[in-house]
């Protein structure tokens, strides 16, 4: 992609998931990269996996004090944050009577509340040395009701939401737009699906299966670059055709 080598690249929720796949994407682009991540153990592994990264930051996108000494840190160690990947997210499978407030809460937390306050920060930084670029993971179930995840569903419309305010109120000076992944096969797919799960959600898929993590980063990496100069304010849907024709729709009447 134009423009990406000898960018700092800062990605939250990296080091799993789409979120590795993302850094990893970005080290191969020749962009410096600091994952951020909540999970001890994960972040012990991209270490181990990712070994040019530049560093591993310990934080909780849902605590600002944390997140401002992690964007700090990210500043300190590659000089600056010219893109952020608003990456990190959560999901919890249940029926919505079954929500507990600590559940909601949890999750608008990480998925909504994360996501300001990483974009808010990153952008006060971005504004002052005058450029960046802000992506944030949105989801297709942001824009369409699937059963057993309301308030993830609340969360990623929220996202998008912030993001086209985000964009009108930063431009021209930081490009700002979300990604909206369809069914990606990631460690938190595999932990709330069974195989026959799968197997049932891939039959409504126009393309046959889950889209790959590296995929989207693809994605990700093209709306960072500069051959995407003049993208700014939108929603990418990336999945496979699935709510093209209201599938999922049908699927969760089914």
């Amino acid at each position: 992609m134009r423009g990406l080598k000898g960018k700092n690249v800062l990605v939250t929720g990296g080091a799993s998931g789409i979120g590795q796949a993302t850094a990893k994407r970005f080290l191969e682009e020749g962009c410096a990269v600091c994952v951020l991540d909540r999970s001890a153990d994960a972040r012990t592994r991209v270490a181990r996996e990712l070994p040019n990264l530049t560093a591993v930051i310990d934080a909780d996108v849902s605590d600002m004090q944390q997140v401002r000494a992690a964007v700090q840190e990210a500043i300190d160690c590659m000089g600056s944050v010219d893109v952020l990947i608003n990456n990190a997210g959560i999901s919890i499978r249940h029926d919505f009577l079954d929500i507990t407030t600590e559940e909601w809460d949890a999750v608008l937390g990480v998925n909504l509340k994360g996501v300001f306050n990483m974009a808010q920060t990153a952008a006060r930084h971005m504004v002052d040395k005058g450029s960046g670029v802000i992506i944030n993971t949105a989801s297709t179930a942001g824009n369409n009701g699937y059963p057993h995840y309301a308030d993830y569903s609340a969360s990623k419309g929220g996202v998008i939401a912030l993001t086209q305010a985000m964009a009108l109120e930063l431009a021209p000076v930081v490009r700002v737009n979300a990604i909206s992944p369809g069914y990606v096969l990631t460690p938190m797919q595999r932990a709330e699906y069974t195989d026959e799960m799968l197997d049932a959600v891939n039959r409504k898929i126009p393309m046959g299966r889950h889209a790959k993590p590296e995929e989207i980063a693809a994605l990700f990496a093209f709306l960072a670059s500069e051959d995407a100069a003049f993208a700014t304010g939108h929603v990418y849907v990336m999945d496979g055709a699935e709510t093209t024709g209201g599938l999922c729709s049908q699927w969760a009447h089914e």
